[in-house]
């Protein structure tokens, strides 16, 4: 069966049973990562696997109280269970000097351990009922029912609205806690409300990928959402967008082999997902980063040969040789001619036979650079009371990143002045 086939085939009508477990499965996912953005954001990104091992322990309680696989009495003992966990990890941070990610790795070990030695107890309790309690663990995305689905959606809605409504809220916590205290919102109240989102979201999810894999469906699709934007809404949008595609391809592609798990191939598309954002992200991407550094570096050698032309010409005004910005400045030969080919591509200096003259652009451009500098040296030196052979080092690295506007305001700070510290004119 080729490609196109099982696309059809799996959109089809009759295939009742893949399009439920598809669209249930992104629409738990889309739960999961809109509300995990505030998790992440709030760098709890562990607070998520804490949720999803600390279930097992109430699901098993549940079951040893009741006897029945009743999803009711699961659900309630799986969010009873970890909003304890949350209560715990809290309360130890407040009183304790354990680092938080100490007391989240015990809080995890304890009630996963807690929860394996209860489950174990159950399945040697000779009850029938208990077979299939171990799908907590690894889940079973591949028998979700329309019920489950209808819960799906009514959480994602529940989730969606909440964080709708108190977005402002949720969205101060997550940065600042102290500053959310001082504009009048009880903290405890909104970091509680937002921690019982989590939990039903996770207790629900749960039983679909398992304890194991329902941390990543709360942490990835925020990581990777982070790398595209800045604001909080759109990282809501792409977080919601990630989790759902995910679980709608991660189907598809177990569907499309034999024997192959549901919940893991949903984790991977999304970690594809995520990757994929890491590297191209058109702001924080790896290759945006690198660009902008790339671009930064080509800046500042630019300027330092700018800044030098001026220098040995005689304020720009005069012809010099290559030979000379080699031999004074100790600018290596290789690099200096491609600086040089670009700033004449630039139309910043001319080049004719190894001389080189300033263009009224360049002179403009490296007069710039050089009041940069010198203005930074009397900021150092009048309010730093910096050694004057302790000035140009620093000087030197913070010219190529003064903007316009520090630049106006150092000349108003310092009162236009017509020297630097070591009496050198000031160019404006």
């Amino acid at each position: 069966m080729n490609v196109w086939e099982h696309i059809t085939t799996f959109f089809s009508v009759e295939n009742y049973t893949l399009f439920v477990v598809s669209i249930g499965s992104g629409i738990l996912c889309l739960a999961a990562g809109v509300v995990g953005t505030f998790t992440y954001l709030r760098k709890r990104a562990l607070i998520g696997d804490v949720i999803s091992h600390s279930v097992l322990p109430g699901v098993a309680i549940a079951f040893i109280l009741t006897g029945v696989k009743n999803p009711v009495y699961f659900l309630l003992g799986a969010i009873i269970s970890g909003l304890i966990s949350i209560w715990i990890v809290d309360y130890v941070q407040t009183k304790s000097k354990l680092k938080p990610d100490s007391i989240l790795a015990l809080t995890l070990s304890v009630f996963f351990g807690i929860g394996v030695v209860l489950l174990t107890k159950v399945q040697h309790s000779g009850n029938a009922a208990q077979s299939g309690l171990d799908s907590f663990l690894f889940g079973k995305a591949a028998s979700m029912s329309m019920l489950d689905v209808q819960l799906f959606s009514a959480i994602a809605i529940i989730n969606v609205i909440c964080i709708a409504l108190f977005l402002r809220s949720f969205s101060i916590i997550s940065f600042d806690e102290n500053y959310a205290k001082g504009l009048g919102f009880n903290v405890r109240l909104i970091k509680g409300f937002l921690a019982l989102l989590t939990v039903v979201t996770v207790a629900i999810g749960v039983q679909a990928v398992g304890v194991v894999l329902m941390a990543a469906l709360l942490i990835t699709p925020a990581s990777g959402a982070r790398f595209l934007t800045n604001s909080i809404r759109r990282m809501l949008i792409y977080s919601g967008i990630f989790g759902f595609a995910s679980g709608i391809i991660g189907v598809f592609i177990s569907y499309s082999g034999t024997g192959m798990p549901t919940g893991p191939w949903i984790v991977i598309v999304l970690s594809a997902f995520t990757l994929s954002a890491i590297l191209l992200g058109k702001q924080r991407g790896v290759f945006a980063r690198m660009k902008v550094r790339q671009n930064n570096h080509v800046k500042i050698n630019n300027e330092n040969v700018l800044k030098d032309i001026y220098k040995l010409a005689d304020k720009g005004l005069k012809t010099i040789t290559t030979k000379e910005l080699i031999d004074k400045e100790k600018h290596q030969p290789k690099k200096l001619k491609s600086t040089l080919a670009r700033l004449e591509k630039l139309d910043y200096v001319d080049l004719v036979r190894g001389m080189v003259i300033l263009s009224d652009k360049g002179r403009i451009a490296a007069r710039e650079v050089i009041r940069k500098h010198r203005l930074w040296e009397i900021y150092l030196s009048k309010y730093f009371q910096l050694d004057a052979d302790h000035l140009h080092d620093d000087a030197e690295g913070i010219e190529h990143i003064i903007t316009p506007e520090i630049e106006k305001y150092l000349i108003k700070l310092l009162e236009r002045p017509e020297t630097d510290p070591h009496q050198s004119e000031i160019p404006y």
